[in-house]
This record gives structure tokens, C-alpha cells and sequence, in this order.
């Protein structure tokens, strides 16, 4: 356990004494040795700290160190103290991997700023690190469904138990709730042998529906040259995903009810009858049952697509997942982008721990997208409904609370004392927030 913040490597008595004083005016911990052969040994992967070293050490030199750091932990600052004649050698360090270079004399207050962004970087990078581990210690559906608000246990449990069975399922979410992403994950887990087969029912003209779901023969309509899989044969032996099911056109709705009753279908211009194994997930952004009370759903289609369900909550509904999905969609999209993820301040998160989302999980992910790219826009620009100030206090209290209680494994004692409050208070507040 190294308990200090910075590794000063000088020779130069006089200069190091200085270093250490100005650092440590600054509550920084300083370990100061003059030269590198006083380590006791190498700096562990989590060191929080950095390294200020002087190039021309007696022994190994900063260059040779800092070879060794790079290829121990390349996210580790080293920042070097350089004399007149050292600067061109110093500029390709930092192609080499230096974070930064001091040319001597250098005042305290240029050593102060230059170390205190590097801390700022290494705190980052650290943080990102152990995201990343944590994100790949999630397993099945922790690591594809991402949350830990209870709603979202809920909806992992619920896959979990009926994805190795053969029922229908119907899932229900705002549009960017993640549906598809649900419907790949009970696909997945079935255990079927066939393959996932999505179709958009708000995407297709009426006229092609009947042709794309149950397909045809050759010769079946003007323009049917040849014959053509429908996408329920397709699905066969797998998962048929109806994207918008409210917009299936009322016509097909009862040629499809009868398929689902009898699981055969016959192709546009066929009087062959093909049996078909399949499992339908249909999806819907709208309150289903509304839509049949309407006339606009047929009731019998419905109670037959509703055999399961599944409730997909909207991100305004679970915002203690927010800091989790959020750092997630950042070290994607740095990663795709070739970036090092930039930091979230508290500033913009409280204010994403406020705002409605009426793109959920989708408009979040872009969110994260423009955040790396450095083009972040603020999140009132999409005009949405502010939230309550009352709900917005409550959704972030309840998120600091379950982040402390991750932290801390569960431990109230350790996080009451993290949270600076009564342990009695702590209790009261879980049991409000269903924090289990």
C-alpha cells in the first residue's frame, strides 16, 4: 500500500527539498528519494498517484524509468524535470509516453498545476479502469441489461425464468426502453437452435406486409419472379421479434392470430400448408390494452401475444441506474472512437440525474456519444417537460444511496459514515427507496 500521491525523483538536493515543500503545501503526499535505485520496488497497477522525475539521475536515468513505467502501466503519469539542453530530448519523451516536461528553474505554482491536472488524469483513467473491470465481471444478463434498480432486477428475473420456456412473450416500453435488446436476450437464452428474426410492423406498406410475414411463390402477384421465405418460416425453429405491433395492419391481425393458433402458414399464391416451429416476441410502445378498447387492436390477437409479459421501466423510472449506463455508453463510445473517456462532472451529472429523458436509454447512449466526441449539447435543447424538483431530490438521493451501498458491499455502518448521516436515517431511507 504506497500512501502517498507523488513519486519525486531528484538528485539535486536543493530542487527536491523545493518540489517537496511546494507539493506539500498543497496536501499532497510526497515520496522523495534522489534517485530510482531507492525504490523499494516497482509502483503497483493502482497507483493513484504520479511520477516527477528529473532526467539525468545518477544510475538509471528518467528516461530509463520512464520506459519501465510505460510498459508497466501506460496510464501512468510521469512528468519530467528537464534542464536547457534536454528539451528536444524531453519533447520525444512525450512521444514515448511522458504525460509532461518542467524545464528548470520552474516556479512551485507551474510544478503545483501541472502535477494537480496529471493527479486529475490518473484519477480518471483509474476510474475508468475499474468500470471496465466491473463491466466485464457482469455476466449474462447483469452485463447485457445494465442496472441495479430494483425494477431492473425485476426485469432480469423475469427473462431469466420464462426465456427456456416456449410461450409467447409481449414486452412493453417507451420507445428507447431497450425492447429489441430484451427480445434477443430471451432468444438467447431459449436454447432454440434457429435464428432471431426482427420485422418492424410500423415499417412495412400494407400492401407488402402479407408478402414479408408469410412470403410467396413465383408467379403469386405482378413482379413475384420467384419465390421468397416469408419472415415467420425464416424464424423457424427460432425467435420471430414484431417490432410495433400496434401498427399490424387489422387485416393481418386475424390471418396472424391464426397462425399463432395453429403455427402453419401458407405462402402468397400456395395452398400448401407449412408447419412452422416459432416463438413470438412482439413489442409495443402504447398501452395495448387501450388500443383494443379502442377498436384499434384486436382483443382475442392481444390476450394470444399476452400469454407473458414483460414491463420495460422508462430511464425517468430508474434514475440510479443513470451513473452506471452512463459510464458505460462513455467507455464504449471512447473506445470506438479511439478516446480517453472524458471525465462527467458533478454539474452535468446532477443535471442528467434531473432531466425527463423522453428518449430513455437511446437518448442517453447519444448523450455519452457527443460527450467523447466533445460536442455535447445542453439537455434542455430537446424542449422536453423539466422534472419536479421534489423527484428530481428524491431519484438522486435514492441513486447516492445505492452507489454507497455497492461501494460498500452493503455494509450500513460504512455507509451511513460515507454518507455523513444517522444509521436509523440510512435504514429509513432504503426502506423508502426499496433498496434492498
Amino acid at each position: 500500500m504506497h500512501d502517498f500521491d507523488v513519486l519525486l525523483i531528484e538528485d539535486d538536493a536543493d530542487v527536491r527539498l523545493g518540489c517537496e515543500q511546494a507539493l506539500r503545501l498543497e496536501g499532497l503526499k510526497v515520496r522523495a528519494v534522489a534517485a530510482v535505485e531507492e525504490l523499494p520496488g516497482p509502483l503497483p497497477d493502482d497507483f493513484p498517484g504520479v511520477v516527477v522525475s528529473d532526467i539525468r539521475l545518477p544510475g538509471r536515468d528518467g528516461l530509463a524509468f520512464l520506459r519501465e513505467v510505460v510498459a508497466a502501466d501506460r496510464g501512468l503519469p510521469v512528468i519530467l524535470i528537464t534542464g536547457h539542453g534536454d528539451v528536444a530530448t524531453a519533447v520525444g519523451a512525450m512521444r514515448d509516453g511522458a504525460y509532461d516536461f518542467i524545464q528548470k528553474p520552474f516556479s512551485s505554482q507551474l510544478l503545483v498545476e501541472v502535477v494537480r491536472r496529471a493527479r486529475e488524469k490518473r484519477a480518471l483513467a483509474l476510474e475508468v479502469r475499474g468500470l471496465r473491470r466491473r463491466l466485464a465481471e457482469l455476466s449474462g444478463l447483469d452485463g447485457r441489461l445494465i442496472g441495479r434498480s430494483a425494477a431492473m432486477r425485476a426485469v432480469r428475473d423475469t427473462i431469466a425464468r420464462i426465456a427456456p420456456s416456449r410461450a409467447d412473450v409481449l414486452v412493453e416500453g417507451e420507445t428507447g426502453t431497450g425492447k429489441e435488446l430484451v427480445a434477443r436476450c430471451l432468444h438467447d437464452l431459449s436454447g432454440r437452435p434457429g435464428q432471431f428474426v426482427a420485422l418492424n410492423c410500423g415499417g412495412l406498406q400494407e400492401t407488402l406486409f402479407e408478402s414479408e410475414i408469410f412470403g410467396h411463390e413465383a408467379g403469386a402477384f405482378t413482379g413475384a419472379v420467384k419465390k421468397r421465405v416469408g419472415k415467420i418460416e425464416y424464424a423457424a425453429g427460432g425467435t420471430l421479434f414484431l417490432d410495433e405491433i400496434e401498427s399490424m395492419p387489422m387485416a393481418m391481425q386475424i390471418k396472424f392470430l391464426r397462425v399463432l393458433q395453429e403455427r402453419v402458414i401458407e405462402r402468397l399464391g400456395s395452398n400448401r400448408q407449412v408447419p412452422v416451429d416459432f416463438r413470438v416476441v412482439a413489442a409495443t410502445k402504447v398501452d395495448l390494452a387501450e388500443h383494443c378498447r379502442a377498436g384499434l387492436f384486436r382483443t382475442d390477437l392481444y390476450f394470444r401475444l399476452n400469454v407473458a409479459a414483460i414491463g420495460l421501466p422508462p430511464l425517468r423510472g430508474r434514475r440510479e441506474d443513470i451513473p452506471l449506463l452512463l459510464e458505460h455508453f462513455v467507455a464504449q463510445a471512447a473506445a470506438r472512437h479511439g478516446r480517453e473517456p472524458a471525465e462527467i462532472g458533478d454539474d452535468a451529472l446532477r443535471e442528467m440525474m434531473a432531466y425527463a429523458w423522453p428518449g430513455n436509454i437511446r437518448e442517453l447512449r447519444n448523450v455519452a456519444e457527443r460527450h467523447v466526441l466533445g460536442i455535447g449539447a445542453p439537455l434542455g435543447a430537446t424542449g422536453a417537460a423539466p422534472v419536479p424538483l421534489a423527484d428530481a431530490v428524491e431519484a438522486f438521493e435514492r441513486s447516492l444511496i445505492a452507489e454507497e451501498l455497492r461501494r460498500h458491499d452493503g455494509n450500513l455502518v460504512k455507509t451511513a459514515k460515507a454518507l455523513a448521516t444517522a444509521k436509523s436515517t440510512l435504514f429509513d431511507k432504503i426502506r423508502k427507496y426499496g433498496l434492498d
